[in-house]
């Protein structure tokens, strides 16, 4: 170990001190025990609830709840994979730290290891990680709660770095790391990031295609991608019980297909159309990219007290309490881009967006057109509904594409491939000094270029801007007066002028910065440490106005964030086993609060099953007291005149199963829905006629003595027991599924079938006799099996070969 020397290991260390540091100072108040209150957190804890107290008194996984929209299953809300033993690298990676700086720390290490595998320098590398971390959007994302994204987001670049690896002809090395890193991606849950790093890679790996073609290795090619191929396998394999009940149970979801036909238009195999498109960025909006708040910032800012708003108040002798409760809570009607609303816009950072125009100039090779084309996609798609040609395309034709909402959020490619082409631009200009003309012009288009955008919208944004936001009618609501609609007008063109000198001062001190190098008045090792300062003093200060800490609270607020209502409390004295509540206090379908104390008709979740979402806009939307009645819809929230809240307990809620006299056949699924409109579920059940056979031992009738309760709940094994003097059609309050629930009468196989379009029912044999519905999907127990060999198999490689490198590493120094 002599010929070691310890000083190479120096920016290495450095790097994960320095990211740390970061982390931990930008979120001081973990330093004081507090922790963030992220919204999505709050209505997870809401929707998971019963999962987490089912998993806490039997350590078993539920995999069902009926906590949320009748009952659903949990494989989106809360089931822990425990055979992943893969996902113990995931805590290595972060390095326990606490949330949410854990999560940013892995931000800044994955992208500064695919810097190192570009061969970037360290200290260079330690400046883009930077750069890439602290993009807006990855802080925003945080500030709401969307872990999950994050947590997919930070192995977007260590994948990449794999693949990049493995295409530079370091097989082993690289088919281990694209395996590794891309397990604990798909273990990170978020397949709609996981899909737009799938994107980034094909990009790529087409240019790297035609280079092939182009130089003459071709076969190089053909074996990278055959490892990177057995690479994908194992990580699929590896996470293979997650994928597989995810993708099964996304064929019943919102995302699948619908069976109605009705506003065929407006559908697709996957979302509808406008509900995929709902957040979509504005073309114009796109400026944020390097103008930040060129639409306003974020939907929920405050008023500053030196804004253009404030000045127009005083001068229209407004006093100074009313101008003190205006500027006290956030306002809406900053903000007027065309999405619905947003915690703050995209930006990539001033010096980062220059960075990555110079490197469209000086960079070559293909990976430079890669990370352009994925860039102009990014943001083609990101316009969504704003640029309907191409977002249409995708829809229709590009597999799974439509699976996910939220377009805008493809703009996360480009905020990985502009740093790595900024950071690449700097790295072409350290090989190349010598090459001072062909780069000193270069500097001087993108100065142009990406300056005198600036500088335009610095002096005279009015003349592309109007400042007028298709949400401006919430002023009218309010009663705006002429003269201050026309301050918020003043005031956002104000905060396009401020950021855009802003930007225009970052890019003249990172062109002279550059220029500097060029003609050599400053060290090439003093650059990194000086973009290091730039990027943090650029990209913070803009991150602090959407995320500071204001978004901290204490430990106790965070664990226990709902407290019950008195009509909580009321309805809670209720011991039945099972039985729904409607809450019409809140809003009902995007309310996690009520599946924290009771089993809700509605929820919050991204992913609920289709047919629950049709039965919502067909039925219960329209106040059908008869759907209610058979969804066992035991008591109703509602606001008096004084706007408290009342319970009201309805009698007509069927229970939990009963038996019926008789069944009506329906064509198809358009039927199904519309038979529901004027029935009695009582006396009546709706069957679809695929399910026509199964009544084969049914006579229609009921005996007045039949009669069937639920005598033990658990979310995923309902016990009940009936005495039915003939066969009898029952039908039960529990929303159908058929991936994974199985049915036995006296513990002896039997068959279920759908009804009234959610529902189960059975056909069950006279006398009296045992039901139960256990909850047993494949997807999940052989699934785990599966993962479980793949990733001791993966650990095995991983150890194999790590054991390889070390001895060869010892011999050389030896």
């Amino acid at each position: 170990m002599k010929n070691l020397n310890f000083k190479n290991a120096v920016p290495y260390l450095a790097a994960i001190v320095i990211f740390i540091l970061i982390a931990i100072f930008y979120f001081s108040p973990l330093l004081e025990g507090k922790k963030m209150l992220q919204s999505d957190i709050v209505n997870h804890q809401g929707a998971s609830k019963e999962i987490v107290d089912y998993r806490n008194q039997t350590g078993e996984e539920a995999l069902w709840t009926n906590s949320m929209f009748g009952g659903m299953p949990a494989y989106q809300i809360s089931v822990k994979y425990s055979s992943n033993i893969i996902g113990f690298f995931d805590n290595i990676f972060k390095l326990w730290l606490p949330h949410p700086a854990n999560l940013v720390f892995l931000y800044f290490l994955g992208f500064f290891f695919l810097l190192l595998v570009l061969k970037v320098d360290p200290w260079l590398a330690i400046a883009g990680a930077i750069g890439f971390a602290l993009s807006s959007y990855f802080f925003i994302i945080l500030e709401a709660g969307h872990n999950s994204k994050a947590h997919a987001i930070g192995y977007i670049a260590p994948v990449l770095a794999g693949i990049i690896l493995t295409f530079r002809k370091k097989y082993i090395w690289g088919g281990i790391i694209t395996a590794l890193f891309l397990s604990l991606e798909l273990q990170a849950n978020h397949p709609q990031i996981t899909y737009y790093m799938v994107l980034i890679a094909l990009i790529i790996g087409i240019f790297e295609l035609a280079e092939s073609i182009r130089k003459k290795y071709f076969s190089s090619f053909l074996l990278s991608v055959g490892i990177i191929s057995v690479a994908v396998v194992f990580a699929l394999l590896t996470n293979i019980s997650s994928l597989w009940a995810t993708y099964e149970y996304g064929k019943f979801t919102i995302r699948g297909k619908s069976e109605l036909t009705s506003n065929l238009e407006n559908k697709t195999s996957g979302l509808d159309k406008d509900y995929a498109t709902q957040w979509s960025y504005g073309i114009g909006e796109t400026m944020t990219l390097l103008i930040p708040d060129f639409y306003g910032g974020s939907s929920s800012v405050k008023i500053s007290e030196n804004s253009k708003i404030v000045e127009a108040l005083k001068a229209n002798n407004i006093p100074e309490s009313t101008i003190r409760q205006f500027t006290s809570q956030p306002s809406s009607f900053i903000y007027w881009g065309s999405q619905p609303f947003t915690s703050g816009p995209v930006y990539v950072g001033a010096i980062i967006f220059f960075l990555f125009v110079l490197g469209l100039m000086i960079v070559k090779g293909p990976l430079k057109w890669g990370l352009l084309v994925a860039t102009i996609l990014s943001i083609v798609l990101s316009w969504g509904h704003n640029f309907m040609a191409v977002t249409d395309f995708f829809l229709n034709y590009f597999p799974m594409y439509n699976k996910f909402r939220a377009v805008s959020m493809t703009l996360v490619i480009a905020e990985v491939t502009i740093p790595l082409l900024a950071i690449l631009a700097v790295k072409e200009i350290f090989d190349n000094l010598k090459d001072q003309k062909r780069l000193f012009k270069a500097l001087k288009i993108a100065f142009i270029i990406v300056g005198g955008i600036a500088l335009i919208f610095a002096m005279v944004p009015g003349m592309f801007l109007d400042f007028i936001g298709p949400h401006d009618d919430i002023m009218k609501q309010y009663q705006f007066p002429d003269w201050l609609v026309q301050s918020v007008h003043d005031e956002r063109l104000s905060l396009v002028r401020k950021d855009a000198i802003r930007a225009l001062v970052f890019v003249f001190i990172t062109a002279g910065l550059i220029w500097a190098l060029l003609f050599s008045k400053l060290k090439k090792q003093y650059v990194p440490f000086i973009l290091m300062a730039l990027i943090l003093a650029d990209m913070v200060i803009v991150n602090k106005r959407y995320v500071n800490n204001d978004s901290f609270t204490s430990k106790s607020k965070v664990a226990n964030p709902y407290e019950p209502t008195p009509a909580d409390e009321q309805i809670l004295l209720d011991k039945s086993q099972n039985y729904r509540v409607l809450n019409l206090t809140v809003s009902t379908y995007n309310d996690a609060r009520t599946s924290y104390f009771h089993k809700s008709i509605g929820g919050y979740h991204g992913a609920k099953l289709r047919r629950y979402q049709e039965l919502i806009d067909n039925q219960i939307d329209n106040n059908n007291m008869q759907v209610l009645n058979m969804l066992n819809t035991k008591y109703i929230i509602f606001s008096d005149k004084d706007q408290r809240q009342v319970v009201q307990q309805n009698p007509d809620a069927l229970g939990n199963a009963w038996f019926v006299k008789a069944y009506k056949i329906v064509d198809n699924p358009d039927e199904e829905i519309k038979a529901l409109t004027n029935f009695t579920p009582k006396d009546t059940v709706i069957i679809d006629k695929r399910w026509e056979k199964a009544l084969s031992s049914y006579s229609p009738g009921r005996d007045s003595l039949d009669v069937i309760k639920l005598e033990d709940y658990k979310p995923n094994h309902l016990t009940y027991s009936y005495q039915s003097k003939n066969n009898g059609l029952a039908v039960f309050s529990e929303i159908y599924y058929p991936m994974g629930w199985n049915v036995t009468v006296d513990g002896k196989s039997a068959f279920h079938f759908r009804v009234n379009y959610v529902l189960r029912g059975m056909v069950l044999p006279a006398g009296a006799h045992k039901v139960e519905f256990r909850f047993h999907p494949d997807a999940y127990f052989i699934g785990e099996k599966i993962s479980l060999i793949s990733s001791i198999l993966l650990l095995a490689l991983l150890i194999l070969f790590a054991g390889i490198e070390i001895r060869k590493a010892i011999r050389k120094n030896s």
